[in-house]
């Protein structure tokens, strides 16, 4: 989002840049076309000027006229009255030519013209057309009765447009300053949009993956504050429906206590003595399920909603439960260890749980004298529990809950994916490198 965002507003500024750009180049094109026409019309009046300031000879124009500009690009000419071409002419269609004949004077001009300074001769304005490869400003001066010099200006396309690269680099340069102000601006505000949505995004994987106690950002434009208001509270809700759910589980089970107390009761009165003892022993098994339930709903009121616990305690302590059975059946086992505390995102109880699942797997489906291999190492975000046998292995499905092949409900090995996936982790079932099973779990951080 925030690259489609970027670019949104890079695109937008370029479309802005380009349209105060293009007519602006234009417009730079035109004016240096002005300004170059107005050079060869002010030349040609200062010819026009030097002419009628006096009877000037033929050798003192081509001397005057020697001091101006005279390259192929800009050049200058005279054409007396005798029809005699001093300077260069302009050059068109091919050759160099004069423009003006002796005997066609140019428009705007005759007996008619003002006279210059002094009452001595006068002059027109000079006047600019369009000729092959540039242009030419005209000018007719009457210098005698004699007749009339006719002075030409040229001035090549590439001379008239002289000097605008100049220009055309500023407007890039100032183009390319606006691109990038733009482009800047624009990351700022995507930044400012897009970051909060991030941290929203964040918390909403977070909430999904039961971690209750995650919050979105409220800051930010107003929208995206409001999405993380409502995020928010929706958090709280959750909190209390599951609050609301532990607890009345637990008042149901704590109900079911009168009647079994009643059914006890009955029990001891049975005349049998091996029936009272049978239907006692189920009477206390149904009692330890609801203690159990009632522990179990009313947990999160003691350790949070966010449980952590030390997973290198937890697999030590369960190890060494089930070492004086595994000793009895001559079962060799290698323990790998942290050194230190490995802490995750799971209850003591829950963990034990799954630790004794894995456990109880390798003992009721390996042959006795077999041995195996616990293994808890720290990985990125948390930390890893395999347990690995050089048994036959397990069969396909084994990891989902309810199918087993030798026996089992395939309830422990569900035990032990429910505690992965709590912690946000997950479960892997494969083969040892002796060819038995390795089941993984995948435990993530507090």
């Amino acid at each position: 989002m925030r690259r489609r965002i970027l670019l949104l507003v890079t695109g937008i500024t370029v479309l802005v840049v380009l349209a105060f750009a293009i007519p602006v180049a234009f417009l730079v094109r035109s004016a240096v076309e002005q300004r170059s026409e107005r050079s060869i019309s002010d030349e040609a009046a200062a010819i026009a000027h030097f002419l009628g300031a006096g009877t000037p000879t033929n050798a003192s124009i081509t001397t005057y006229l020697a001091g101006l500009t005279q390259t192929s690009d800009r050049c200058a000419s005279v054409q007396t009255p005798d029809g005699t071409m001093l300077g260069k002419a302009a050059p068109h269609g091919g050759g160099i030519q004069p423009l003006i004949g002796p005997s066609a004077p140019p428009s705007g001009s005759g007996d008619n013209q003002p006279n210059g300074p002094g009452g001595g001769p006068g002059y027109d304005t000079a006047q600019v057309h369009p000729v092959p490869d540039g242009k030419v400003a005209e000018l007719s001066v009457k210098a005698s009765e004699e007749g009339m010099y006719r002075v030409q200006v040229f001035a090549s396309t590439s001379a008239l447009h002289s000097g605008e690269s100049g220009w055309y680099a500023l407007l890039a340069g100032g183009s390319i300053g606006l691109l990038l102000i733009g482009v800047v601006g624009g990351e700022l505000v995507t930044r400012r949009i897009v970051r909060p949505l991030t941290h929203t995004a964040q918390t909403a994987h977070q909430i999904s993956a039961g971690d209750t106690t995650a919050r979105a950002p409220t800051d930010g434009p107003r929208e995206v504050a409001e999405v993380g208001t409502a995020l928010n509270r929706l958090a709280d809700r959750i909190d209390e429906l599951i609050a609301e759910e532990r607890e009345t589980a637990a008042d149901l089970s704590h109900r079911m206590r009168t009647p079994l107390t009643a059914l006890r009761l009955d029990a001891e009165a049975l005349r049998s003595p091996e029936e009272a003892t049978r239907i006692g022993g189920h009477v206390t098994a149904l009692e330890r399920t609801l203690t159990a339930v009632i522990h179990a709903a009313r947990r999160p009121q003691r350790e949070g909603r966010m449980p952590a616990t030390d997973a290198t305690a937890v697999v030590f302590a369960r190890i060494a439960y089930w070492s004086a059975l595994t000793d009895e059946q001559e079962r060799s086992r290698s323990v790998q260890l942290p050194d230190g505390p490995v802490f995750v995102r799971a209850s003591s109880e829950d963990l034990a749980a799954a630790v004794d699942a894995l456990l109880e797997n390798v003992i009721a489906h390996t042959p006795e004298g077999t041995p195996f291999t616990v293994s808890l190492s720290t990985v990125d975000g948390g930390a890893s529990l395999t347990v690995s046998d050089s048994g036959p292995g397990l069969p396909d499905g084994a990891g989902v809950r309810g199918r087993s092949d030798r026996g089992s409900s395939g309830l422990g090995l569900d035990i032990a994916r429910r505690c992965a996936e709590a912690s946000g982790g997950t479960m892997y079932v494969g083969r040892s490198p002796s060819g038995g099973a390795a089941i993984t779990l995948e435990l993530r951080a507090p």
